[in-house]
């Protein structure tokens, strides 16, 4: 399977070393989690969402490095919270990591769960059709990966890439 994640174009696209920054699915000092979104628009929402963007001036300034990684499988394990929880803002992130935690004592190498950057429908691509025109509705997916992961292999898709504007409108903003 092939997964989707953005990176600052000085960095490889996992963090490697101690000290990654807490979000959603991790506390400060916890073992590496590495985000994948199933779908680049999902990747881009991502970074949209965590910084806040919501005008289309602002994409501009945006040059990240948008990376294709090769993954064996979903991971097939589920966090059991609601969907509110999921796609909340901060005040959720405790629950999150509270799930993440009971998950890798259980031994679970990560987990998949709904994107929490997209508002539910929003990971749709495009298909040609006389034109670009909008794909089919899904709720986009997240995949978090564990720990060191020194057997992925990634691919720059884009060097300094930014995303369209039409994704502003699909970003889940909910603090």
């Amino acid at each position: 399977m092939i997964v989707f994640r953005h990176a600052d174009t000085r960095f490889p696209f996992l963090w490697e070393g101690p000290g990654q920054p807490p979000a959603r699915w991790h506390a400060e000092g916890d073992p590496p989690t590495h985000y994948f979104s199933d779908t680049p628009d999902g990747a881009w929402a991502e970074l949209l969402r965590h910084e806040e963007i919501t005008e289309s001036a602002d994409l501009a300034t945006i040059r990240r490095a948008m990376w294709a990684v090769e993954i064996e499988e979903p991971p097939a394990a589920t966090p059991r919270l609601s969907r509110r929880a999921l796609t909340g803002g901060e005040r959720t992130y405790g629950a999150c990591r509270a799930e993440a935690r009971r998950l890798r004592a259980a031994g679970a190498g990560g987990f998949t769960a709904v994107s929490a950057a997209l508002v539910a429908g929003g990971a749709r691509g495009d298909r040609a059709a006389g034109g670009l025109r909008p794909g089919p509705a899904r709720d986009g997916r997240t995949i978090a990966l564990f720990g060191p992961r020194p057997d992925l292999v990634g691919w720059r898709a884009a060097a300094e890439g930014r995303p369209g504007v039409e994704l502003i409108e699909r970003v889940n903003y909910r603090r």
